[in-house]
C-alpha cells in the first residue's frame, strides 16, 4: 500500500506564508504526478496546483503568482509554498499522487492524503 502524509498547515494572518509538505511511503516505483487540492465544507474538492514527472506545473487561477508547487523525487515528497495568503485561501488542503507501484507494470494508482487545515485570518 501507499500512504501520503501531509504537514505544514496552520493559522496565519493575511499576507503571510505557509509551506505544505506531503511525503509518500510504501510500495512505490515512481510518482507520475502530484496534485494539491482544497475543499471547504459543503463544496467540491478543487485542484490548486499540479506537477508532473517532467516538472511541468499547473495552477488554479486564484493562486497563480502566489503559490508554487515543487517536488523532491528522491524524498518522494511534494511541497506547496503559499505566499500572500488571503482569507479566501482558508480550506482543508489535500495532496494527491498518481503512483506507479512496480517496475514491471505500467498501471498507476491514485492516492489521497488525510488533509491539513489552512486558516488565514483577516
Amino acid at each position: 500500500q501507499v500512504q501520503l502524509v501531509e504537514s505544514g498547515g496552520g493559522l496565519v494572518t493575511a499576507g503571510g506564508s505557509l509551506r505544505l509538505s506531503c511525503a509518500a511511503s510504501g510500495s512505490i516505483f515512481s510518482i507520475n504526478a502530484w496534485g494539491w487540492y482544497r475543499q471547504a465544507p459543503g463544496t467540491q474538492r478543487e485542484l490548486v496546483a499540479g506537477i508532473r514527472s517532467g516538472g511541468s506545473t499547473d495552477y488554479a487561477d486564484p493562486v497563480k503568482g502566489r503559490f508554487t508547487i515543487s517536488r523532491d523525487n528522491a524524498k518522494k515528497t511534494v511541497y506547496l509554498q503559499m505566499n500572500s495568503l488571503k482569507p479566501e485561501d482558508t480550506d482543508v488542503y489535500y495532496c494527491n499522487a498518481d503512483v506507479r507501484r512496480t517496475a514491471v507494470r505500467l498501471q498507476t494508482y491514485n492516492y489521497w492524503g488525510q488533509g491539513t487545515q489552512v486558516t488565514v485570518s483577516s
